[in-house]
């Protein structure tokens, strides 16, 4: 029967779901068995041991099962062909697939195995896994405890671990290969990746300065006007004039107040300054700044496209070797 199913079933039709399942596995592996055994019942060493061994059931096994032995495995390719044709129909009737003749290609183990030839025998195996696989989905059974399930999933992780990471070094090393290879790598990624987006990028640019200047303003505005009437009475204390005017009569007061009002009017100008920031103007002239910031990084020359091929070709080293760490080695310890 189909290992998944789209519309739930009623309990009576998933138990007869189940039994038929558990009853195709148990015929699988009686026919594979089978098929095992008669294989070796071929092989005269073992012939003749098990005919020394128990020549009754020997003979038995030799008149009855070996002697008819196509007629029997023909009985169970019926019971296959059955079920596929089973599952074929509940298939179509549950609309499954987009088309009614989509079953026998998705199920194309279950088709191959019919034929009672050869190597296509063996096929019927991955019935027996398919099966598991939609017993363990439903909950009766649970392969990941199993210590096979466990044995097989840890070298398939190692195996896929140890392809991908060659695959990935092969890519790496073909990389560099280019890179080392005076085909400008860097003249190629500035005119196709970043030439064309290059408004977007600036606008882009604009608009985080201007977030961040106003971000950074609004959180510190406190500090930094402290900072500014600070650096005002400091530039008044070590100013000599201001020094003279104090020793005059009234000068502290009037010192005094010239720093206050020289304060207010810095915190003032800064205070207009940084809430221009969100103005038209502000970003017109950021704009016309980042574009001109992103001409001179994109202007290259020969020296600064070797360096940054080499800042590359080293990057992909570093990946390179962190890639050939075996991580399989740190988790199955």
């Amino acid at each position: 029967m189909p290992a998944t199913r789209e519309t739930p079933l009623s309990p009576t039709l998933e138990r007869l779901h189940l039994a038929w399942d558990l009853l195709i596995i148990g015929l699988v592996i009686i026919n594979l068995a089978l098929l095992l055994f008669d294989s070796l019942f071929l092989l005269a060493p073992l012939n003749a041991a098990f005919e020394a061994a128990a020549p009754g059931l020997h003979a038995a096994y030799d008149q009855h099962v070996h002697a008819r032995f196509i007629a029997i495995d023909l009985a169970f390719v019926a019971i296959f062909i059955l079920d596929v044709l089973l599952g074929w129909a509940v298939a179509i009737a549950e609309r499954r697939y987009h088309r009614w003749f989509f079953y026998p290609f998705v199920h194309w183990y279950d088709v191959l195995g019919c034929i009672p030839v050869g190597g296509f025998r063996l096929l019927r195996l991955l019935r027996v896994i398919s099966l598991l696989h939609r017993l363990h989905r439903l909950g009766l059974i649970d392969v990941r405890r199993w210590y096979l399930y466990r044995a097989v999933a840890k070298y398939y992780d190692i195996l896929l671990e140890e392809l991908t990471d060659r695959i990935a070094i092969r890519m790496l090393d073909n990389v560099q290969s280019q890179l080392r290879s005076g085909d400008s790598l860097s003249t190629r990624v500035v005119e196709r990746v970043v030439r064309p987006r290059q408004q977007a990028l600036i606008r882009e640019i604009t608009q985080r300065l201007e977030a961040m200047a106003g971000s950074a303003y609004e959180h510190n505005r406190p500090d930094l006007l402290r900072y500014v009437r600070g650096l005002v009475g400091r530039t008044l204390a070590e100013s000599p004039e201001v020094q003279r005017l104090r020793r005059l009569p009234l000068g502290g007061q009037l010192t005094r107040g010239l720093e206050a009002s020289l304060a207010d009017l810095a915190c003032r100008l800064v205070n207009e300054a940084l809430e221009g920031l969100q103005s038209a103007e502000f970003s017109t002239l950021a704009e016309h700044l980042a574009e001109s910031g992103f001409d001179a990084w994109l202007r290259t020359d020969p020296h600064t496209e070797q360096v940054t091929e080499q800042v590359l070709v080293d990057m992909l080293e570093l990946l390179k070797e962190q890639i050939a760490v075996k991580g399989w080695q740190q988790r199955y310890r």
